[in-house]
Protein backbone atom coordinates (compact mmCIF):
# COMPACT_ATOMS: atom_id res chain seq x y z
CA UNK A 1 0.00 0.00 0.00
CA UNK A 2 2.61 2.44 1.22
CA UNK A 3 4.70 1.19 -2.05
CA UNK A 4 1.53 2.06 -4.22
CA UNK A 5 1.28 5.66 -2.85
CA UNK A 6 5.11 6.61 -2.66
CA UNK A 7 4.93 5.03 -6.86
CA UNK A 8 1.56 7.12 -7.23
CA UNK A 9 3.32 10.65 -5.79
CA UNK A 10 6.49 10.00 -7.64
CA UNK A 11 5.28 9.60 -11.17
CA UNK A 12 3.42 12.91 -9.95
CA UNK A 13 6.14 14.49 -9.12
CA UNK A 14 8.04 13.43 -11.78
CA UNK A 15 5.31 14.94 -14.29
CA UNK A 16 5.23 17.94 -12.59
CA UNK A 17 8.62 18.50 -12.75
CA UNK A 18 8.40 17.89 -16.67
CA UNK A 19 5.85 20.35 -17.57
CA UNK A 20 7.24 22.84 -15.90
CA UNK A 21 10.84 22.52 -17.63
CA UNK A 22 10.99 25.55 -20.19
CA UNK A 23 12.38 22.69 -23.08
CA UNK A 24 8.30 21.89 -22.92
CA UNK A 25 7.69 25.45 -24.27
CA UNK A 26 8.83 24.69 -27.47
CA UNK A 27 6.16 22.02 -28.36
CA UNK A 28 3.45 24.30 -27.96
CA UNK A 29 1.95 26.72 -30.17
CA UNK A 30 4.57 28.93 -31.25
CA UNK A 31 7.48 27.51 -29.51
CA UNK A 32 9.39 27.65 -32.86
CA UNK A 33 10.00 31.37 -32.10
CA UNK A 34 11.83 30.74 -28.74
CA UNK A 35 14.45 28.48 -31.02
CA UNK A 36 14.75 30.92 -33.56
CA UNK A 37 15.61 34.22 -30.95
CA UNK A 38 17.72 31.69 -29.08
CA UNK A 39 19.86 30.93 -32.74
CA UNK A 40 19.71 34.89 -33.35
CA UNK A 41 21.43 35.30 -30.00
CA UNK A 42 23.77 32.68 -30.26
CA UNK A 43 24.93 34.82 -33.72
CA UNK A 44 25.79 37.83 -31.89
CA UNK A 45 27.27 36.20 -29.78
CA UNK A 46 29.43 34.62 -32.25
CA UNK A 47 29.96 37.79 -34.29
CA UNK A 48 30.82 39.76 -31.01
CA UNK A 49 33.51 37.30 -29.74
CA UNK A 50 34.84 35.75 -33.27
CA UNK A 51 34.42 38.83 -35.51
CA UNK A 52 34.88 41.48 -32.43
CA UNK A 53 32.00 43.48 -33.27
CA UNK A 54 31.48 46.02 -30.86
CA UNK A 55 31.81 43.24 -28.34
CA UNK A 56 31.80 45.56 -25.41
CA UNK A 57 28.05 46.26 -26.14
CA UNK A 58 26.75 43.27 -28.21
CA UNK A 59 28.13 40.37 -26.10
CA UNK A 60 25.88 41.31 -23.32
CA UNK A 61 23.29 42.58 -25.61
CA UNK A 62 23.25 39.37 -26.77
CA UNK A 63 23.18 37.18 -23.84
CA UNK A 64 20.45 39.11 -22.59
CA UNK A 65 18.29 38.40 -25.61
CA UNK A 66 19.12 34.53 -24.77
CA UNK A 67 18.41 35.01 -21.05
CA UNK A 68 14.89 36.49 -21.71
CA UNK A 69 14.22 33.96 -24.41
CA UNK A 70 14.50 30.97 -22.57
CA UNK A 71 10.90 29.78 -21.51
CA UNK A 72 10.51 29.82 -18.18
CA UNK A 73 12.91 31.55 -17.04
CA UNK A 74 10.67 34.80 -15.97
CA UNK A 75 13.58 36.51 -15.78
CA UNK A 76 12.37 40.03 -17.57
CA UNK A 77 8.19 40.47 -17.61
CA UNK A 78 7.17 43.24 -20.57
CA UNK A 79 3.76 43.64 -18.68
CA UNK A 80 5.47 45.29 -16.26
CA UNK A 81 6.63 48.28 -18.80
CA UNK A 82 3.30 48.12 -21.13
CA UNK A 83 2.14 50.93 -22.34
CA UNK A 84 5.48 52.76 -22.01
CA UNK A 85 5.24 53.52 -18.04
CA UNK A 86 6.48 50.90 -15.40
CA UNK A 87 3.39 49.63 -13.46
CA UNK A 88 4.86 49.91 -9.56
CA UNK A 89 1.54 48.23 -8.64
CA UNK A 90 2.53 44.54 -9.71
CA UNK A 91 6.11 45.33 -10.29
CA UNK A 92 7.59 44.34 -6.85
CA UNK A 93 5.38 41.02 -6.49
CA UNK A 94 6.34 39.94 -10.39
CA UNK A 95 9.77 41.47 -11.29
CA UNK A 96 12.75 39.19 -11.95
CA UNK A 97 16.53 39.58 -11.64
CA UNK A 98 16.14 41.89 -15.31
CA UNK A 99 13.02 43.71 -14.63
CA UNK A 100 15.22 45.40 -11.88
CA UNK A 101 17.86 46.00 -14.48
CA UNK A 102 15.80 47.30 -16.84
CA UNK A 103 14.67 50.31 -14.65
CA UNK A 104 18.07 52.39 -15.50
CA UNK A 105 17.19 52.21 -19.08
CA UNK A 106 13.78 53.27 -18.39
CA UNK A 107 14.30 55.58 -16.40
CA UNK A 108 17.28 57.08 -18.52
CA UNK A 109 19.89 56.05 -16.10
CA UNK A 110 22.03 54.07 -17.88
CA UNK A 111 22.83 56.33 -21.25
CA UNK A 112 23.11 59.26 -19.50
CA UNK A 113 26.21 57.78 -17.16
CA UNK A 114 27.70 56.01 -20.09
CA UNK A 115 27.47 59.93 -21.95
CA UNK A 116 29.98 60.93 -18.27
CA UNK A 117 32.60 58.18 -19.41
CA UNK A 118 32.45 58.99 -22.56
CA UNK A 119 32.70 62.62 -22.43
CA UNK A 120 35.97 62.15 -20.18
CA UNK A 121 37.38 59.85 -22.96
CA UNK A 122 36.95 62.17 -25.62
CA UNK A 123 39.32 65.49 -26.61
CA UNK A 124 37.20 67.93 -27.76
CA UNK A 125 40.76 69.82 -29.11
CA UNK A 126 40.30 68.87 -32.50
CA UNK A 127 36.59 70.69 -32.60
CA UNK A 128 37.89 73.78 -30.88
CA UNK A 129 40.50 73.97 -33.30
CA UNK A 130 38.20 73.86 -36.18
CA UNK A 131 34.70 75.29 -35.18
CA UNK A 132 33.78 74.36 -39.06
CA UNK A 133 33.65 71.02 -38.00
CA UNK A 134 30.89 71.79 -35.86
CA UNK A 135 28.98 72.31 -39.31
CA UNK A 136 29.91 69.05 -40.59
CA UNK A 137 28.54 67.08 -37.85
CA UNK A 138 25.25 68.91 -38.42
CA UNK A 139 25.37 67.73 -41.48
CA UNK A 140 26.01 64.30 -40.97
CA UNK A 141 22.57 64.26 -38.56
CA UNK A 142 20.37 64.85 -41.89
CA UNK A 143 20.19 60.74 -42.01
CA UNK A 144 18.15 61.11 -38.59
CA UNK A 145 15.32 63.04 -40.33
CA UNK A 146 15.47 62.09 -43.80
CA UNK A 147 14.50 58.90 -42.35
CA UNK A 148 12.27 59.81 -40.05
CA UNK A 149 10.38 61.33 -42.92
CA UNK A 150 10.56 57.86 -44.66
CA UNK A 151 9.49 56.00 -42.11
CA UNK A 152 6.63 58.45 -41.31
CA UNK A 153 5.58 58.15 -45.26
CA UNK A 154 5.98 53.55 -44.41
CA UNK A 155 3.22 53.76 -41.74
CA UNK A 156 5.34 53.83 -38.80
CA UNK A 157 4.17 55.93 -36.16
CA UNK A 158 5.83 59.96 -35.22
CA UNK A 159 7.31 58.37 -31.87
CA UNK A 160 8.80 55.04 -33.50
CA UNK A 161 10.10 57.03 -36.98
CA UNK A 162 12.01 59.23 -34.88
CA UNK A 163 13.39 56.10 -32.43
CA UNK A 164 14.46 54.81 -36.11
CA UNK A 165 15.92 57.93 -37.41
CA UNK A 166 18.31 58.01 -34.78
CA UNK A 167 20.11 54.79 -35.59
CA UNK A 168 21.38 57.32 -38.14
CA UNK A 169 23.17 59.24 -35.40
CA UNK A 170 25.76 56.24 -35.01
CA UNK A 171 25.63 56.52 -30.91
CA UNK A 172 24.20 53.67 -28.88
CA UNK A 173 23.23 55.32 -25.55
CA UNK A 174 21.22 58.08 -27.66
CA UNK A 175 19.44 55.83 -29.86
CA UNK A 176 18.59 53.71 -26.43
CA UNK A 177 17.94 56.90 -24.82
CA UNK A 178 15.22 58.14 -27.50
CA UNK A 179 13.85 55.16 -27.86
CA UNK A 180 13.08 54.37 -24.15
CA UNK A 181 11.32 57.42 -23.70
CA UNK A 182 9.34 56.83 -27.26
CA UNK A 183 8.97 53.61 -28.41
CA UNK A 184 10.04 51.16 -25.68
CA UNK A 185 8.56 48.42 -27.78
CA UNK A 186 11.35 49.16 -30.01
CA UNK A 187 13.99 49.17 -27.84
CA UNK A 188 15.68 45.78 -28.82
CA UNK A 189 15.61 46.09 -32.93
CA UNK A 190 16.94 49.75 -32.63
CA UNK A 191 19.34 48.78 -30.37
CA UNK A 192 20.83 45.61 -32.15
CA UNK A 193 20.51 47.86 -35.42
CA UNK A 194 22.57 50.66 -33.89
CA UNK A 195 25.24 48.78 -32.17
CA UNK A 196 25.63 46.57 -35.81
CA UNK A 197 25.83 49.74 -37.99
CA UNK A 198 28.41 51.16 -35.82
CA UNK A 199 30.39 48.09 -35.78
CA UNK A 200 30.36 48.28 -39.71
CA UNK A 201 31.61 51.48 -39.92
CA UNK A 202 34.62 50.52 -41.98
CA UNK A 203 32.39 48.24 -44.59
CA UNK A 204 29.58 50.86 -44.95
CA UNK A 205 30.77 54.08 -45.17
CA UNK A 206 34.20 53.83 -47.34
CA UNK A 207 31.92 52.61 -50.85
CA UNK A 208 29.73 55.71 -50.08
CA UNK A 209 32.84 58.36 -49.75
CA UNK A 210 34.33 56.86 -52.74
CA UNK A 211 31.25 57.69 -54.91
CA UNK A 212 30.76 60.87 -53.95
CA UNK A 213 34.23 62.14 -54.01
CA UNK A 214 36.57 62.48 -56.81
CA UNK A 215 40.30 61.49 -56.78
CA UNK A 216 41.80 64.58 -56.81
CA UNK A 217 39.24 65.34 -53.31
CA UNK A 218 40.68 62.52 -51.65
CA UNK A 219 44.16 63.77 -51.49
CA UNK A 220 43.22 67.29 -50.76
CA UNK A 221 45.93 67.86 -47.86
CA UNK A 222 45.00 69.80 -44.76
CA UNK A 223 47.13 72.26 -42.75
CA UNK A 224 47.46 71.33 -39.37
CA UNK A 225 45.68 72.31 -36.58
CA UNK A 226 46.50 75.10 -34.07
CA UNK A 227 47.10 73.94 -30.53
CA UNK A 228 44.32 74.70 -28.37
CA UNK A 229 45.20 75.88 -24.46
CA UNK A 230 44.11 74.21 -21.42
CA UNK A 231 41.72 77.18 -21.01
CA UNK A 232 39.67 77.04 -24.05
CA UNK A 233 39.15 72.99 -22.87
CA UNK A 234 38.04 73.72 -19.72
CA UNK A 235 35.59 76.55 -20.67
CA UNK A 236 34.46 74.80 -23.78
CA UNK A 237 32.19 71.88 -21.67
CA UNK A 238 30.77 74.75 -19.51
CA UNK A 239 29.61 77.09 -22.78
CA UNK A 240 28.21 73.90 -24.48
CA UNK A 241 25.99 72.93 -21.56
CA UNK A 242 24.91 76.07 -20.87
CA UNK A 243 23.99 77.05 -24.48
CA UNK A 244 22.60 73.83 -25.73
CA UNK A 245 20.52 73.21 -22.55
CA UNK A 246 18.77 76.97 -22.47
CA UNK A 247 18.22 76.80 -26.08
CA UNK A 248 17.20 72.19 -25.79
CA UNK A 249 16.13 71.51 -22.38
CA UNK A 250 15.39 68.19 -23.30
CA UNK A 251 18.70 67.75 -24.37
CA UNK A 252 20.05 68.87 -21.11
CA UNK A 253 20.67 65.29 -19.62
CA UNK A 254 23.16 63.91 -22.34
CA UNK A 255 24.70 66.93 -23.26
CA UNK A 256 25.10 67.87 -19.22
CA UNK A 257 26.82 64.29 -18.68
CA UNK A 258 28.79 64.26 -21.75
CA UNK A 259 30.10 67.66 -20.92
CA UNK A 260 30.81 66.97 -16.83
CA UNK A 261 32.92 63.62 -17.87
CA UNK A 262 35.11 66.37 -20.24
CA UNK A 263 34.94 68.62 -17.70
CA UNK A 264 36.70 66.21 -15.19
CA UNK A 265 39.52 64.84 -17.88
CA UNK A 266 40.00 68.47 -18.61
CA UNK A 267 40.59 70.32 -15.58
CA UNK A 268 43.23 68.37 -14.05
CA UNK A 269 41.70 68.42 -10.32
CA UNK A 270 40.25 65.19 -10.47
CA UNK A 271 41.66 62.47 -12.02
CA UNK A 272 40.63 59.85 -9.33
CA UNK A 273 37.05 60.92 -10.93
CA UNK A 274 38.13 60.62 -14.24
CA UNK A 275 40.13 57.64 -14.60
CA UNK A 276 36.70 55.92 -12.44
CA UNK A 277 34.06 57.31 -15.35
CA UNK A 278 36.20 55.63 -17.95
CA UNK A 279 37.18 52.59 -16.28
CA UNK A 280 35.27 51.07 -13.48
CA UNK A 281 31.70 52.92 -13.79
CA UNK A 282 31.67 53.12 -17.44
CA UNK A 283 32.16 48.98 -17.32
CA UNK A 284 30.08 47.76 -15.18
CA UNK A 285 26.89 50.22 -16.08
CA UNK A 286 27.68 49.09 -20.06
CA UNK A 287 26.74 45.44 -18.34
CA UNK A 288 23.82 46.69 -16.61
CA UNK A 289 22.58 48.55 -19.90
CA UNK A 290 23.79 45.52 -22.46
CA UNK A 291 21.75 42.74 -20.72
CA UNK A 292 18.88 44.97 -19.76
CA UNK A 293 18.53 46.29 -23.63
CA UNK A 294 18.95 42.57 -24.95
CA UNK A 295 16.29 41.62 -22.82
CA UNK A 296 13.27 43.53 -24.67
CA UNK A 297 14.53 41.56 -27.73
CA UNK A 298 11.69 39.11 -26.86
CA UNK A 299 10.22 36.54 -29.78
CA UNK A 300 6.89 39.01 -30.02
CA UNK A 301 8.82 41.90 -30.15
CA UNK A 302 11.61 41.05 -32.66
CA UNK A 303 10.19 38.13 -35.45
CA UNK A 304 8.09 40.38 -37.34
CA UNK A 305 8.24 42.37 -40.22
CA UNK A 306 8.43 45.35 -38.47
CA UNK A 307 11.81 44.65 -37.46
CA UNK A 308 12.93 44.23 -40.82
CA UNK A 309 11.60 47.55 -41.37
CA UNK A 310 13.94 48.77 -39.00
CA UNK A 311 17.35 47.00 -39.89
CA UNK A 312 16.29 48.67 -43.49
CA UNK A 313 15.37 52.18 -42.63
CA UNK A 314 18.59 51.76 -40.29
CA UNK A 315 21.39 51.23 -43.19
CA UNK A 316 19.44 53.96 -45.12
CA UNK A 317 19.84 56.83 -41.58
CA UNK A 318 23.48 55.80 -41.21
CA UNK A 319 24.25 55.96 -45.67
CA UNK A 320 22.09 58.80 -45.85
CA UNK A 321 24.09 60.62 -42.45
CA UNK A 322 27.47 59.69 -44.19
CA UNK A 323 26.47 61.46 -47.59
CA UNK A 324 25.51 64.56 -45.59
CA UNK A 325 28.60 65.22 -44.19
CA UNK A 326 30.88 64.43 -47.39
CA UNK A 327 28.47 66.81 -49.46
CA UNK A 328 28.15 69.67 -47.31
CA UNK A 329 32.12 69.36 -47.16
CA UNK A 330 32.54 69.65 -50.47
CA UNK A 331 29.63 72.05 -51.12
CA UNK A 332 32.19 74.01 -47.98
CA UNK A 333 35.34 73.99 -50.86
CA UNK A 334 33.07 75.98 -53.25
CA UNK A 335 34.13 78.96 -51.23
CA UNK A 336 36.84 77.89 -49.54
CA UNK A 337 40.19 79.95 -50.89
CA UNK A 338 43.34 77.24 -52.49
CA UNK A 339 44.96 75.84 -49.79
CA UNK A 340 42.54 76.52 -47.43
CA UNK A 341 39.84 73.26 -48.73
CA UNK A 342 38.32 70.37 -46.59
CA UNK A 343 38.86 67.28 -47.46
CA UNK A 344 35.15 65.56 -47.88
CA UNK A 345 36.23 62.46 -46.45
CA UNK A 346 36.49 64.12 -42.99
CA UNK A 347 32.51 65.13 -43.42
CA UNK A 348 32.06 61.04 -43.11
CA UNK A 349 32.87 61.27 -39.59
CA UNK A 350 30.14 63.46 -38.27
CA UNK A 351 27.80 60.28 -37.83
CA UNK A 352 30.01 59.86 -34.22
CA UNK A 353 30.71 56.86 -34.22
CA UNK A 354 33.92 57.48 -32.40
CA UNK A 355 36.96 56.97 -33.04
CA UNK A 356 35.91 54.71 -35.73
CA UNK A 357 34.81 56.77 -38.41
CA UNK A 358 37.38 59.06 -38.05
CA UNK A 359 39.78 55.96 -38.98
CA UNK A 360 37.91 55.17 -41.81
CA UNK A 361 38.24 58.95 -43.29
CA UNK A 362 42.06 58.16 -42.88
CA UNK A 363 42.11 54.65 -44.06
CA UNK A 364 40.57 56.13 -47.80
CA UNK A 365 42.41 59.31 -47.61
CA UNK A 366 45.98 57.64 -47.48
CA UNK A 367 44.35 55.27 -50.34
CA UNK A 368 44.93 58.20 -52.57
CA UNK A 369 47.63 59.92 -50.67
CA UNK A 370 50.00 57.82 -48.29
CA UNK A 371 51.82 61.20 -47.04
CA UNK A 372 47.85 62.47 -46.24
CA UNK A 373 46.97 61.96 -42.52
CA UNK A 374 43.80 63.30 -41.95
CA UNK A 375 42.94 61.74 -38.07
CA UNK A 376 42.79 64.58 -36.37
CA UNK A 377 41.10 66.34 -38.73
CA UNK A 378 38.64 64.24 -38.66
CA UNK A 379 38.35 63.86 -34.96
CA UNK A 380 36.95 67.09 -35.38
CA UNK A 381 33.21 66.30 -37.19
CA UNK A 382 33.57 63.17 -34.90
CA UNK A 383 33.16 64.75 -31.29
CA UNK A 384 30.92 67.06 -33.22
CA UNK A 385 28.45 63.93 -34.30
CA UNK A 386 28.54 62.93 -30.85
CA UNK A 387 27.16 66.73 -29.33
CA UNK A 388 25.17 66.59 -32.90
CA UNK A 389 23.23 63.59 -32.11
CA UNK A 390 22.35 64.03 -28.64
CA UNK A 391 21.00 67.32 -30.08
CA UNK A 392 19.03 65.35 -32.31
CA UNK A 393 17.42 63.22 -30.12
CA UNK A 394 16.76 66.26 -27.64
CA UNK A 395 15.01 68.24 -30.73
CA UNK A 396 12.61 64.62 -31.34
CA UNK A 397 11.59 64.76 -27.93
CA UNK A 398 10.70 68.66 -27.93
CA UNK A 399 8.48 67.50 -30.90
CA UNK A 400 7.03 64.54 -29.96
CA UNK A 401 8.00 63.28 -26.24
Amino acid sequence: MLGSILSSSTTESLLKFVNEAGFMAFFEAGGWKYAVMICVALLLLYLAIKHKFEPLLLLPIAFGMLLTNLPGAEMFHTELFEGGHVHWDIFVNSAGLIDYLYLGVKLGIYPCLIFVGVGAMTDFGPLIANPKSFILGAAAQIGIFLTFIGATALGFSPHESGSIGIIGGADGPTSIFLTARLAPHLLGPIAVAAYSYMALVPVIQPPIMRALTTKKERAIKMSQLRTVSKTEKILFPLVITIIISLLLPSAAPLIGCLMLGNLMKECGVVDRLSKTVQNELMNIVVIFLGISVGATATAESFLNWQTLGILALGIIAFACGTAGGVLLAKLMNLFSKEGKKINPLIGSAGVSAVPMAARVSQTVGQEENPSNFLLMHAMGPNVAGVVGSAVAAGILLSFLG
